[in-house]
């Protein structure tokens, strides 16, 4: 009988809403009343009905420590790889491949801080979106032993989207925990 009665209130919010926004309540899960629904991972009725879990937030923080030296390593794709992870919301960032993907379509807000090895190289870092360059960061200043290079930005991404870092040139100081790497959803579309 709850069920029926939860259901019957969804139902007179929707119909007693007009098509400016969807109506959103929440509690231990949220529930979206959409003339025209489109959640993704979302279980939507004949009602027009979309009801979605509640933990919606995504957010991840990893961070490098040892140092990033090409060179030595068998690391062809040059691909940043992370060894620590402070935080991981939601799980949409993989240590191991050191990617974040995307679990749902909206806007999202990425940052990286990365310092450079030794004097007298220069080194260049891209923020990836599915293979391709976005962003870029770049220290090249030749006196100086310990430069950081830093970005950040906001993207629309679609499901299942992936970024990653890739060191373009150079290597990175990871010792200190020097590169770091975050991003989070600031709001689903």
């Amino acid at each position: 009988m709850l069920p029926l009665v939860l259901l019957g209130f969804g139902i007179a919010f929707s119909l007693g809403q007009n098509d400016t926004g969807p109506l959103v309540l929440e509690g231990k899960c949220l529930v979206v009343c959409d003339a025209n629904p489109s959640a993704e991972g979302a279980f939507t009725s004949s009602f027009g009905i979309s009801v979605r879990a509640g933990g919606a937030k995504v957010a991840f923080s990893a961070l490098r420590g040892t140092n990033h030296e090409p060179s030595d390593m068998s690391n062809k794709s040059l691909t940043i790889y992370f060894d620590q992870i402070l935080v991981n919301i939601g799980n949409h960032f993989d240590l191991q491949a050191s990617v974040f993907q995307a679990p749902r379509r909206g806007i999202y807000s990425f940052s990286f801080h990365v310092v450079k090895v030794y004097n007298r190289q220069t080194i260049q870092v891209n923020l990836m979106h599915n293979e391709y360059p976005i962003i870029s960061a770049f220290a090249g200043d030749q006196d100086v032993t310990r430069e950081a290079a830093s970005n950040s930005v906001l993207l629309y991404l679609e499901r299942e989207d992936k970024l990653y870092l890739k060191l373009e040139r150079g290597n990175l100081m990871g010792g200190w925990r020097y590169s770091t790497f975050s991003g989070f959803l600031v709001f689903p579309l």
